[in-house]
Order: structure tokens, then C-alpha cells, then sequence
């Protein structure tokens, strides 16, 4: 019994860390577009900010399918 637990908790683990491996870049994107604001690259705006999200979102879902991190 315990031997099972422990398996499913390596295998809990191991997917929330690929997960975490493989939205690496869509963190870069949105880090980056916050650089860019800060610098004055991209004008400063909340609607923005949102459009962007929800894209860089849909982009991590389509590319990472059932990987995808939720919310």
C-alpha cells in the first residue's frame, strides 16, 4: 500500500515539474513583454496587458494540450 502511494505521488511530482519545465518559455514571453513596458517599448495598459495574457494562454494551451498549466 504504501509502495503504491509513493508511486503516485513520484508520478503527482514528476508531471506538476514538466509542466512547470515546459511553460518555461511562456514565462519568458511574459516577462519580456513586462520588460519591454518598463523600458517604454510598449505603451503602459491594463487591456493590453490582458489581450496579451489571454493569448500567450491560448498559445500554451494549444501547444501544450493536456500539459498546460491551469489556473
Amino acid at each position: 500500500m504504501k509502495n503504491s502511494l509513493t508511486l503516485k505521488n513520484t508520478t503527482t511530482d514528476l508531471g506538476r515539474t514538466l509542466s512547470m519545465v515546459q511553460g518555461l518559455p511562456f514565462d519568458m514571453a511574459r516577462e519580456q513583454y513586462a520588460k519591454a513596458v518598463q523600458m517604454g517599448l510598449i505603451q503602459r495598459s491594463m487591456l493590453a496587458w490582458a489581450k496579451f495574457e489571454r493569448q500567450i494562454d491560448m498559445l500554451e494551451k494549444i501547444t501544450l494540450g493536456p500539459w498546460a498549466r491551469r489556473v
